[in-house]
């Protein structure tokens, strides 16, 4: 693999790997480097135990990129897979990563996120599965840190490009200088359609300093205008003495910078409008631009307009600019891309007035190229194009309305994809520029801090959403507009902070205005009534009110079904989870399992096994085959989504620890004591960290792991731990709470495991009457609590009183769950029932 061989130049009839994703079209002009290449191959390959990643490192114009791109296609036989991702803004490496997923049999981006996609595609790389043969190239890494954690680990290869000196302390790194003189003349030779002797070569590629960058421009420029060698370097040379007489920036080598100025004045004599064209291409960023950019016209001045409005010119404009080497044309793709520094150049030969007019115009060219939906799936690839235009643009310096709508909607796309980190990154740029900008919060500042506090939320970091939603919704009524429609919106997110720091009666509150606001800004039948009902819904289910969030989650569903095509798969399918959760929490299990499994083959067909809703519908239909007995579907079930969730969302997400709750409650049922117990006290000591140690959650695990503590023989160890989360829940909920009820019903059995049968049956006395007070007497976990209250009556002589209640409780599974209902059955022969606590998303 080292050999000469190793380095041959790759045939047009050599395959292409399985994958060959983003990587840019072959230069055909490609010259040299082969002694580069040999000692690149020979490195990247002598790696026998571990991926050493290789970085190609050099100053800016000697050709790194292009390097990259001619291994790509030299040795694309030797993969199976080659992926392209462009390094030089963070925003953009775990996108790209993630467009990975696909092809890896991975579900994509828009099912699972940005960040769980990346993870995934990381993962499967490592494994070599299903390709072991890769190759990742990262284009212009600046600082190693950005990129580390996005280096995948296994078989396959990783190349990188930088012009920072410091990646040669971290990875092995290829130094890529300028052409040797051999190199530059035969580049030459290539690029000049008509003959040039070696001697006018050598003379060239000396003025030019063999930057190939710059050798490019000049080849470019002689073939297109047949100038001679002679007046290039005369015309050359006078360009140089200007610009060093000007005091040019000495970043910029001032052989390239001539070269460059000397192919623009060519092309402006010869088409100024392309001119134009390349000057506003110069304030994107350096990424592929989407030709469509171009098509629209309100709102751009007078020297672009034109060109835009005529398809014909427009379209002459970018073949000449491909001609001068000014741009790469990748013409399948519909794109075209600027050298940065080239675009550098092109900035800073104008005046400040003319680069505010162009990043204007740049800024309104994107905004009205995006799509107007970002919760919109099928939209995100048109957004994805855009993200890496955003800041090199400078597109948060904008004040126009119109341009800041479009930032916004692009933090809200990196949101809803799943890339929290780059949403956060974003929406903090954009804060940071517009508060400075402003002497108060306008309207378009809260819409930001709205979107900051769903991303802190989604990141688990409760407290700090908590405070910016708070302050965002203050401001918005200090501005006068109780009613304006962002304002309401505001109002509803802190309604899920109240729910997250386990404010349950406060957040109820807190939804009932939101609901009658909703209802005046709003009609009944939007959908952003129906978000707000749905909240209210989940409030009067966290406060044990399973009647009232039944009715209200059946109006949601029945009006999203009412809506047509117009409601999100996704909102349709947390609505129908929600009803199936809230029929279970009533005690009706057969009609919550019909509403599950239905609801799950839904979410799996049009959103996939692993998109998070459809994952919480899974672990909801878990829950309900366990509640009415199918245990060995249940556990089948917990154990897949619980394996899902730590792939996809890591051990500490509060829905994997929701996963956790669940699995280990159905292992103790099948009597997979040893690993529920580990579970259980693996997800106790991590559930503070998610939600803080007072949380009811918390408490509720906590009274999970005492349970499972009494089963396995500590009824002591698990006495203390449910006397303790019972304090804590009764400090939060009070008493009269279904979470506070399951913990006294467990307490009272520690009791009667210890034998104090006397304590017990004053516990479970006063627990039963509680019960039936918000629950029902017909409801499961009354059942449950008085089959335990007979049968600690009988333990102290209590005969009269504890067959009537047997009797009674019977007759009352007989009506409802049936008597083959495994929870009857233990009932029936005398022996104590458990009740468990799962967490529903708040």
């Amino acid at each position: 693999m080292t050999s000469m061989h190793s380095a041959r130049a790759g045939r047009p009839s050599d395959p292409y790997p399985k994958v060959w994703g983003k990587i840019p079209p072959r230069n055909k002009n490609f010259t040299g480097r082969e002694e580069l290449l040999t000692r690149l191959r020979a490195g990247i390959t002598g790696q026998v135990t571990a991926v050493v990643p290789h970085a190609l490192h050099g100053l800016g114009g000697v050709g790194k990129t292009q390097m990259a791109v001619e291994y790509a296609y030299r040795f694309r036989s030797d993969y199976d897979l080659v992926w392209w991702i462009p390094a030089d803004q963070p925003v953009l490496v775990r996108s790209t990563l993630a467009g990975l997923a696909p092809h890896l049999d991975l579900p994509p981006a828009s099912t699972t996120g940005t960040e769980e996609a990346a993870e995934a595609v990381l993962e499967s790389l490592r494994r070599g599965e299903p390709y072991a043969r890769w190759l990742l190239i990262f284009d212009n890494a600046e600082e190693p840190e950005d990129i580390t954690d996005v280096v995948p680990q296994g078989p396959g290869h990783v190349l990188i490009t930088s012009r920072n000196h410091r990646w040669e302390g971290v990875v092995e790194t290829v130094a890529v200088d300028v052409f040797s003189r051999a190199e530059s003349v035969q580049f030459l030779g290539k690029r000049v359609p008509r003959a040039i002797s070696e001697a006018d070569a050598d003379r060239l590629a000396d003025e030019l300093g063999d930057l190939p960058l710059a050798l490019e421009q000049a080849g470019a420029l002689q073939a297109e205008t047949g100038m001679s060698v002679e007046e290039y370097l005369k015309l050359l040379r006078e360009h140089t003495s200007q610009l060093l007489s000007e005091g040019k920036p000495t970043e910029y080598p001032a052989p390239m910078t001539a070269a460059w100025g000397l192919s623009v004045s060519s092309l402006a004599d010869r088409m100024p409008e392309a001119v134009e064209l390349l000057r506003c291409c110069a304030f994107f960023g350096p990424e592929p631009i989407p030709r469509d950019v171009f098509k629209y016209r309100p709102g751009l001045g007078e020297k672009i307009a034109p060109l835009f409005g005529d398809t014909i010119r427009l379209s002459r404009a970018i073949g000449e600019l491909g001609r001068y080497a000014l741009v790469r044309v990748d013409r399948p793709g519909r794109t075209i891309q600027v050298h940065r520094l080239i675009q550098a150049l092109l900035r800073d030969e104008l005046p400040e007035d003319e680069r505010s007019r162009i990043r204007g115009e740049v800024h309104l060219l994107l905004a009205k190229f995006a799509p107007k939906d970002p919760d919109a799936t099928q939209q995100w690839g048109q957004y994805t194009q855009l993200v890496g235009h955003i800041e090199p643009s400078g597109v948060r310096e904008s004040r126009d309305p119109e341009v800041r709508t479009f930032a916004l909607d692009m933090v809200r796309y990196l949101y809803a994809s799943g890339d929290y980190g780059s949403a956060r990154l974003m929406v903090n740029l954009l804060l940071d520029q517009w508060t400075s900008d402003a002497d108060q919060d306008d309207i378009q500042i809260l819409i930001a801090r709205r979107h900051l506090g769903n991303i802190l939320r989604a990141l688990g970091e409760y407290n700090a959403a908590y405070e910016v939603d708070k302050a965002a919704l203050e401001a918005a009524l200090q501005l006068g507009a109780p009613q304006h429609q962002d304002t309401v919106r505001l109002i509803n997110s802190l309604g899920a902070d109240l729910r997250a720091h386990g404010d349950f009666v406060a957040a109820r509150e807190h939804d009932e205005d939101s609901l009658a606001r909703h209802r005046q800004v709003f009609s009944e039948s939007d959908p952003e009534t129906l978000r707000a009902m749905n909240n209210l819904a989940l409030d009067h289910g966290l406060n044990s009110d399973y009647v009232k969030a039944r009715e209200l989650h059946q109006a949601v569903y029945e009006g999203l079904l009412d809506g047509g095509q117009n409601i999100g798969t996704a909102t349709l399918l947390n609505a129908w989870t929600g009803l199936a959760r809230a029929v279970r929490l009533c005690g009706d299990y057969a009609e919550a399992c019909d509403l599950g499994e239905d609801a799950h083959a839904f979410g799996v067909e049009e959103l996939g096994a692993d998109h998070p809703w459809t994952l919480r519908t899974a672990k909801d239909l878990s829950i309900a085959w366990r509640r009415i007995g199918d245990y060995e579907r249940a556990l089948a079930l917990a154990e897949e989504v619980h394996a899902r969730h730590v792939k996809l969302f890591g051990l500490d997400h509060p829905d994997t620890l929701a996963a956790a709750i669940s699995l280990s409650n159905v292992e103790r049922t099948v009597g997979r004591l040893e690993e529920a117990i580990e579970l259980a006290a693996d997800t106790a000591r991590r559930y503070p960290k998610a939600y803080g140690g007072e949380h009811p959650f918390t408490h509720g695990c906590a009274g999970n792991l005492a349970l499972l503590r009494r089963v396995c023989g500590d009824a002591k160890g698990a006495r203390e731990l449910n006397e303790k989360a019972l304090v804590g829940l009764e400090a939060k909920l009070g008493r009269d709470h279904h979470y506070s009820l399951t913990v006294a019903g467990n307490l009272a059995s520690d009791l009667a495991a210890l034998g104090d049968f006397e304590a017990a049956c004053r516990l479970g006395a006063g627990t039963l009457r509680r019960i039936r007070g918000i629950l029902g007497d017909s409801h499961p976990m009354a059942l449950a609590c008085a089959a335990n209250l007979a049968a600690d009556l009988l333990e102290i002589g209590e005969l009269d009183q504890a067959e009537q209640l047997f009797e009674e409780t019977r007759a009352a599974y007989a009506r409802t769950l049936g008597l083959d209902h495994p929870d009857a059955v233990v009932a029936l022969e005398r022996r104590h029932l458990d009740g468990d606590f799962d967490p529903p998303p708040i």
